[in-house]
C-alpha cells in the first residue's frame, strides 16, 4: 500500500496503529521517503533481532519515540483527526456500501465523504454564526 502510494503522492509522515508495527513495515515506509510514526506494544524494544535496513528503520524509529516522546506522539496522533472523521462519516451514513463495482464502491465513498464536509460546513456556519459569501457569476 505504501508503494503504490508513493507513486501517486508526496509522503513525508506515516501513522499506523500497532497492528503494523513491524521492521518491514518501517522500512517500507522509509524507502517511500516518509518518516514512520507506529505504535509501539508495551513490550517493544529496539532490536527487532533482523540485520539490515529493515531493523535500521525500526530502530531510529523506536529511538525517536524513546527520545522525542512528545514530538514522537505529536506525530502519531495526528491520525487521530482521520480515525474521527471515519467514524463521524460511518455513524452518520452506516459502515458498508451498496454498489457492486470498484469504481461505483469508490464513487459511493467519495460521495459519503463529500457530504460530510459539506454537512460540518454547514454546522460550523451556523454554529460560528459565519456570514458565507459566494462568488457571484
Amino acid at each position: 500500500m505504501i508503494a503504490t502510494t508513493a507513486e501517486n503522492f508526496e509522503l513525508s509522515e506515516v501513522s499506523g496503529d500497532k497492528g503494523y508495527l513491524s521492521a518491514k513495515n518501517a522500512a517500507a515506509i522509509r524507502k517511500a521517503g516518509a518518516i514512520p510514526f507506529i505504535a509501539f506494544k508495551s513490550n517493544s524494544t529496539g532490536d527487532r533481532g533482523v540485520a539490515g535496513r529493515e531493523s535500521k528503520a525500526y530502530r531510529d524509529m523506536f529511538h525517536f519515540f524513546l527520545w522525542k516522546h512528545d514530538e514522537f506522539l505529536k506525530c502519531y496522533h495526528k491520525r487521530s483527526n482521520v480515525e474521527t472523521t471515519f467514524s463521524m462519516i460511518k455513524r452518520k451514513f452506516g459502515d458498508s456500501l451498496r454498489s457492486k463495482t470498484d469504481t461505483a464502491m469508490k464513487n459511493e465513498a467519495l460521495c459519503k465523504i463529500l457530504s460530510h464536509n459539506i454537512s460540518v460546513l454547514i454546522h460550523e456556519i451556523h454554529e460560528l454564526g459565519i456570514e458565507p459569501v459566494f462568488a457571484s457569476p
